[in-house]
């Protein structure tokens, strides 16, 4: 199977509708949490505007510049998930959020591609000369820690989170 990450274009409007539809529903159903935020911060209706405003150029408001890119399977054209990585950290992302915020659509999940999806976002952190990557994860996400760990991660450690939740710290070495 082929799978890469690619930069989200007007030719895959309709997969990204799919995607977000299966993930709003299965957050509605069995609450689970909408990450990378940065898919859903915008409607995709708009879907000009949603490109548009995808990505953070410029740090704004405590926003650093980040990159979103989305995990295709080029045999099914099919989106599985998306990745978003922060260009750099500031002192909320240091301690809450980290480098590195991914997620795979609900009917992808528990196949590896949370594993293979961050492997290649530390290939993109390479290139933005991010040395060791901060990654976070609530800590009930198990499937979350596995993936990481399976990239190196190290467990730095857990604290509550701004929504009450035990979240924990990991760091990849590039």
């Amino acid at each position: 199977m082929g799978l890469k990450l690619i930069k989200l274009t007007e030719g895959y409007e309709k997969q990204l509708g799919e995607m977000i539809d299966e993930w709003k529903k299965d957050q509605e159903i069995n609450h689970t949490n909408h990450s990378p935020w940065a898919i859903f911060k915008n409607d995709y209706h708009d879907f000009d505007r949603y490109l548009e405003h995808l990505e953070m150029k410029t740090e704004t408001e405590g926003r650093v510049p980040d990159s979103v890119f989305f995990l295709l399977d080029e045999e099914k054209n099919r989106l599985l998930g998306a990745v978003n990585i922060r260009h750099y950290l500031n002192a909320a992302l240091l301690q809450e959020g980290g480098h590195i915020g991914a997620g795979v659509r609900p009917s992808e999940r528990r196949k590896g591609y949370a594993t293979e999806m961050i492997r290649l976002a530390l290939i993109e952190c390479k290139k933005l000369g991010i040395d060791r990557a901060l990654v976070t994860c609530d800590k009930e996400n198990v499937g979350s820690a596995k993936a990481i760990v399976k990239n190196g991660g190290v467990l730095e450690n857990e604290f509550v989170n701004s929504d009450g939740e035990v979240e924990q710290r990991y760091w990849i070495t590039i």
